[in-house]
């Protein structure tokens, strides 16, 4: 079941926030997650956040703030079982737009946001960290509006790993 955070998941959500962190992002200090656990604590309660429960356990969350997504977070036992997926439709039907930045060295991430319909738009530097390349990913206009090519796309990518060339790649 998807639901609104509420005041008593906060300390659930921030240990499933620092783990997910610290694996995930495995290139940048532990120290720097471990030193915004108060911030974050602070922030949950103003913030437009989401559960995923399972028989009274939260086994993860999205973040939103207007069309930017702040992370989808997924306990580390319970990755690759559809909860990010399940969350990222949850809010894909909230909003007409989304975008995120997702590090370069992320790649579990990208490739999971790109399956979802995302593509990236820009790359460039983190501003805060300074560590790595950031992503910036947005939807696809309308991935329902020619479901042929879209499967095709995917298709492409998964037997490749690379995305199908587009046409304005090319030079005239």
């Amino acid at each position: 079941m998807i639901r609104v955070l509420q005041k008593a998941d906060i300390e659930r959500v921030v240990d499933i926030w620092l783990d997910t962190n610290l694996k995930a992002h495995y290139f940048i200090p532990g120290q720097y997650w471990k030193d915004n656990i108060d911030l974050v604590k602070e922030m949950l309660p103003q913030a437009e956040v989401y559960v995923y429960e399972n028989d009274c356990q939260i086994e993860g969350f999205i973040g939103l703030n207007d069309e930017y997504m702040e992370g989808i977070f997924v306990r580390d036992e319970m990755q690759s079982q559809g909860i990010g997926k399940l969350l990222l439709n949850f809010v894909k039907e909230k909003r007409t737009k989304l975008y995120l930045n997702v590090y370069q060295k992320n790649t579990r991430a990208i490739h999971f946001y790109q399956r979802e319909g995302f593509e990236i738009q820009r790359e460039g530097l983190d501003d805060d960290l300074m560590y790595d390349s950031l992503m910036k990913l947005k939807p696809l206009e309308n991935p329902k509006k020619n479901p042929m090519q879209n499967a095709l796309r995917k298709y492409y990518y998964y037997r490749n790993g690379k995305e199908f060339p587009r046409l304005n790649n090319y030079q005239r």
